[in-house]
């Protein structure tokens, strides 16, 4: 099946996520600061808030399982031991082709045994196991095993459970393992020890899966070190170390990429993108623009700061807007420039590069345009007008909380700026940002619940196709305390065409 991704706004067709699993569950305060998280989450709210969020997209790209699913459940209702079927461990989860699950992928490629032991090892010499446990897990079930390396929890009697190595608790934030690059797959490289073995089931399940890159492993993209990188002294080494995080990349346009340079990305990987992608034309990428933000918890990728909602529309978090800035007549920081911090007393700096498709690459030229966008909301307002064609007046900008403190920060905090896009003009956030959700309807969208929207889909009083200008909200009072919103949650791998 293809996979193809031009923009953040198509209509979109194809989609990998994975459900809250019992990791998450047993994050404890002692291991926030090494397990990225800040607060611990009740699993069973997280779990329900986060079955509106599948069912939502279920319906949007398999109708027929998502009312499977919703007819199953009334069936059952307030019975014990009702059928769940929207848990990958179920026998009879919902296994669409449309919307993908990550545990569910990963156990059906654990049904080969050569893939089995080659990923059995992989990971027990990652997490540095004795060769018992490693015995042990090479003969167990598929589905079992799939559950056991993403978990972590192995229960060695009923209803107990023993740990063989730490769980991945954010693995639900699909978004950062790769992101589809037109018809290629960029893979992430997550630096930080909490996620490396998401990047490692990330290699395994993209190259392998037939419903992903199984049958044209040549598309998916890693970038690495150079071979002696490991000459270097250690502080050379941390100068050109390669992370990347996909909720750093952003396929803004046809042939446009957009890479943060964050928290979690780092200057040696975006060298390494911008070589790889210039040096392969068949990717079609021939602009990369590349935005640096301040390092930190708060802006920890570019998509908690802003995301596109339409041709015309973006969200973004003010304090990081140019123009917002200068309408409060804020004083301009001189003291940025002193202490490093902010470059010229802005907190954003953007840097464009290009070279056009026709154009035979050289590794030695200089790409660097002379031109780039003065901030971060010039380049947003460029992207709708020279890549969509949309005229400069009609260019919105939608500020976290209208730009209001301190709800803008509060709002931020929980992921106002981050949006998934079902279809152009149509996108998924959270309930809770209440500012900004009134500062949507100012600009013209509507905004309904997602339960009451679930509703009229399946009573067939509306159809998702009827949607227009429409902010879908989720509930989320445990979904945002593990610090990621819709976008976060999702890796898009097929957009249709935008016409």
């Amino acid at each position: 099946m293809q996979n193809l991704v031009r923009t953040e706004i198509g209509l979109l067709e194809k989609i990998l996520i994975h459900s809250p699993d019992a990791g998450i569950g047993k994050v404890i305060p002692t291991k926030f600061a090494d397990w990225l998280y800040d607060d611990t989450v009740h699993l069973a709210t997280m779990r329900e808030e986060y079955d509106d969020y599948l069912l939502l997209l279920l319906y949007w790209m398999d109708a027929a399982r998502a009312k499977k699913v919703a007819e199953a459940r009334e069936a059952y209702q307030d019975q014990p031991g009702r059928p769940d079927l929207l848990k990958p461990a179920h026998p009879d989860f919902i296994a669409s082709d449309k919307v993908l699950e990550v545990q569910r992928l990963l156990s059906d490629i654990l049904e080969e045994t050569e893939v089995k032991i080659r990923l059995v090892s992989a990971v027990c010499a990652l997490e540095g196991c004795p060769m018992a446990v490693q015995t042990e897990l090479e003969a167990m079930p598929p589905q079992r095993l799939a559950k056991v390396l993403i978990s972590g929890a192995l229960e060695d009697t009923p209803g107990h459970e023993q740990f063989v190595f730490p769980p991945v608790p954010n693995l639900v934030f699909t978004r950062d393992i790769g992101i589809v690059v037109n018809d290629h797959l960029l893979l992430s490289k997550h630096a930080l020890a909490a996620r490396k073995r998401e990047t490692l089931l990330a290699q395994y399940v993209f190259r392998y899966h037939h419903l992903l890159f199984g049958n044209c492993p040549e598309r998916v993209l890693e970038i690495r070190e150079p071979n002696h990188h490991f000459l270097f002294d250690s502080e050379e080494q941390a100068r050109r170390a390669v992370a990347i995080e996909g909720g750093d990349v952003m396929m803004v346009a046809p042939n446009h990429l957009l890479v943060g340079c964050s928290e979690r990305t780092t200057p040696g990987d975006i060298h390494g993108i911008i070589h790889t992608l210039f040096s392969r034309p068949e990717v079609e990428i021939e602009k990369i623009s590349v935005v640096t933000i301040p390092k930190g918890r708060l802006q920890m990728h570019v998509d908690t700061t802003f995301t596109q909602v339409a041709k015309d529309t973006w969200v973004l978090y003010d304090g990081f807007s140019e123009h917002a800035r200068a309408r409060r007549g804020q004083p301009f920081d001189y003291r940025g420039g002193h202490c490093g911090e902010e470059a010229q007393g802005y907190p954003v700096s953007i840097t464009q590069y290009y070279k056009p498709l026709t154009e035979a690459y050289e590794a030695s030229r200089d790409y660097t345009r002379a031109y780039a966008p003065a901030g971060l909301e010039a380049l947003l307002r460029e992207i709708s007008e020279e890549d969509f064609g949309v005229p400069a007046d009609q260019v919105k900008v939608i500020y976290s909380a209208d730009g209001e403190f301190p709800y803008n920060e509060r709002e931020r905090w929980t992921d106002s700026c981050n949006l998934l896009a079902l279809k152009d003009g149509v996108v998924v956030g959270y309930d809770r940002n209440d500012k900004t959700l009134a500062a949507f309807e100012q600009a013209g969208y509507s905004v309904i619940h997602v339960r009451e929207l679930l509703t009229q889909w399946r009573m067939g009083t509306s159809q998702p196709q009827d949607l227009e200008r429409t902010v879908i909200t989720l509930a989320s009072a445990e979904l945002s305390r593990a610090r990621g919103g819709s976008h976060c949650m999702s890796l898009p791998l097929q957009r249709a065409s935008l016409s």
